[in-house]
């Protein structure tokens, strides 16, 4: 049975995300609202609660996951960026916008691309998101919250309680978000690739 967080979308109470931020660190999954959607999150290094994200979602080890990031001193951490990719970077964050890179090894392997080692990484630009993170104090692994079979995102907390209670440990409840999902962004390769495009602006990167 999930837990259920009502917080201010601008000026969220730190005790109710500090909850949510312990439930995450005892191998929680948790739906969490950002600035495109609602998305699954979970502990980056869990391997138990990393697969409960995949099995809810219900997608394979193909499928990339996200790191959610407070800034990008954290992204480096996690992804080889040079200067170019670097200046992308910082047009687009915070932002709805994944940029998917080359992973470093402090990305476990079973989180990044199976073939690519690759991994998918974003700073949302969401108040609430943002001061969980801050609370939990590092990157969580995230999915956009999508239900099996479907092709839209959720942005209403009260339906992803009722359909996803059973099996999520929290819903973190900021009111409704956009309903669209990221741009995303492959910056693996020697060129930049928008591969989906979403709520943000190609044009913001001056792609």
């Amino acid at each position: 049975m999930s837990q259920h967080f009502e917080v201010h979308p601008q000026n969220p109470q730190p005790r109710l995300l500090k909850q949510a931020a312990q439930i995450l660190r005892d191998g929680g999954v948790a739906a969490v609202p950002t600035d495109s959607s609602y998305a699954l999150v979970c502990r980056l290094d869990d391997k138990a609660a990393a697969e409960n994200l995949r099995r809810i979602r219900q997608v394979d080890d193909k499928h990339h996951l996200t790191l959610l990031c407070r800034d990008l001193s954290e992204l480096a951490h996690f992804a080889r960026v040079d200067n170019r990719q670097y200046r992308l970077l910082k047009l687009g964050t915070p932002g709805p916008f994944t940029f998917i890179l080359e992973a470093t090894k402090e990305v476990p392997r079973r989180l990044s691309h199976p073939s690519r080692r690759t991994i998918g990484l974003r700073v949302p630009d969401h108040k609430v998101t943002q001061e969980l993170l801050s609370q939990f104090g590092e990157p969580l692994l995230a999915t956009t919250l999508i239900a099996p079979g479907e092709t839209e995102p959720l942005n209403d907390a009260a339906e992803i309680r009722a359909r996803f209670e059973k099996v999520l440990q929290a819903v973190v409840d900021a009111g409704a978000c956009p309903m669209q999902p990221t741009t995303v962004i492959d910056l693996s390769g020697d060129e930049p690739v928008l591969t989906r495009l979403g709520r943000g602006d190609p044009a913001r990167l001056g792609l």
